[in-house]
């Protein structure tokens, strides 16, 4: 965290002024928006907030610890939307701007638990992106600030702003599967020698002059400059989850939102560094994980940086039928042909969906940072607000308990805690 201003010390200077705060709903104007975390993704999404919700939506202002970063943002915003936005290194002095209704979150994930709360104590509406924490405590300080502050708070797992995911719901709940009580989820990836799994490329001009390492690592422990860390940070554990708060979040979120569940009783987690074994990351590249549920259902997940042929998606295995969703875009069910059971269940027809052709569907961040939008300037429903986030994010938190520690642990609900075997 910076000398100059924490967050603690941001809350007392902000605190008497953010009830002033005026929404964009209630004034009518556009939301007005400030970025912060401008790499892989920020950098990306930014453009497409500018392009799904350009008659709603401004980018007032954005922030980035690498200035040349910084930079080229500014002038994609004022490519895309016509006017240059208010540029910081400094994400609580930007949160200072009382213009600014809304605020997105993209950066690593050890910095959303103190971002979002200072942008909820400023009184400013939250997106942030998965997982919505770094550990199951910092997620329930922000679940409990925003019921605080009433703000609205999206979190980035997109697959419940997603129109086919919607309708595997649909399907799910018709009974057509019978008795589900096993899924599977998988997540496999591959890449060559020369370009390692989460090895971002890292600009040939980064360099302690234009990178400020320190807001990088916030509250994490202190490191001299490393540009590994800062560029590749999802391959170590003071920043990250590894797989199981990058992917696993957004598979078992999806197997809640169709089965209606939020909470597992127990995580076993296996797995290792098993392809890359010639760096430096400590997250695994390879994964296994196995949820139980105490009303008799079961989640399978794996995921690998080896092998691609498989892909990604779900798969919900019941008594009458098999659903699955491959890519984000396939949507198949195959009824059950098992000896013995009746003509009406075997023969059933296939269905068979596809994204893009039956529902129009290409990519659904973009409906997900819409909704947002739409929620603030509208009142329109969010589609992940943060109660569920934090359920997503726990099974993740979870199962990187479980394989840090090589035990079983079981997650106890009702008292927000957890144990291991």
């Amino acid at each position: 965290m910076p000398d100059s201003i924490t967050r603690r010390t941001f809350v007392s200077s902000s605190a008497v002024a953010a009830p002033a705060l005026l929404s964009a709903q209630s004034s009518g104007s556009k939301v007005n928006v400030g970025w912060v975390g401008l790499g892989n993704r920020g950098g990306k999404h930014i453009r497409t907030l500018m392009k799904v919700s350009k008659d709603d939506a401004r980018v007032k202002a954005i922030c980035d610890t690498f200035s040349p970063r910084l930079a080229k943002t500014k002038d994609d915003v004022i490519t895309d939307q016509g006017s240059a936005p208010d540029t910081y290194d400094d994400y609580y002095k930007m949160l200072e701007d009382k213009s600014i209704d809304a605020v997105f979150i993209m950066t690593p994930e050890h910095l959303h638990h103190e971002m979002a709360l200072a942008a909820l104590d400023a009184g400013k509406h939250v997106y942030c992106e998965k997982p919505l924490a770094h550990t199951i405590e910092e997620g329930v300080d922000i679940v409990n600030a925003v019921k605080k502050t009433g703000k609205k708070f999206q979190v980035g797992t997109q697959r419940r702003s997603s129109r086919v995911y919607a309708k595997a719901r649909e399907i799910y709940e018709s009974g057509v599967l019978g008795n589900v009580v096993y899924a599977k989820a998988f997540w496999y990836r591959n890449s060559p020698l020369t370009n390692p799994a989460w090895r971002y490329a890292i600009p040939d001009d980064a360099a302690p002059a234009n990178t400020d390492y320190k807001r990088f690592l916030g509250p994490a422990r202190n490191t001299s400059f490393n540009k590994q860390r800062y560029f590749q940070w999802r391959l170590y554990w003071d920043y990250s989850g590894g797989i199981s708060t990058d992917l696993l979040v957004h598979q078992t979120d999806a197997l809640h939102m169709i089965t209606g569940r939020h909470y597992c009783e127990s995580v076993v987690c296996n797995g290792g560094i098993h392809h890359w074994i010639q760096d430096d990351r400590e997250v695994p590249d390879t994964v296994t994980a196995a949820y139980e549920y105490d009303d008799h259902f079961h989640i399978s997940y794996s995921a690998a940086f080896s092998t691609s042929h498989y892909g990604y998606g779900e798969q919900l295995c019941g008594s009458e039928g098999t659903m699955e969703i491959m890519g984000m875009r396939y949507l198949n069910v195959y009824p059950e042909k098992a000896r013995g059971l009746p003509e009406k269940v075997s023969s059933r027809p296939e269905m068979h969906f596809d994204a893009r052709k039956d529902f129009n569907e290409t990519n659904s961040t973009n409906d997900h940072i819409k909704n947002f939008i739409d929620a603030v300037a509208h009142g329109a429903k969010l589609n992940c607000p943060v109660e569920l986030g934090h359920e997503a994010a726990i099974t993740g938190h979870l199962a990187t308990m479980a394989l840090r520690k090589e035990k079983k642990v079981f997650w106890n609900q009702r008292e927000g805690t957890h144990h291991f075997g």
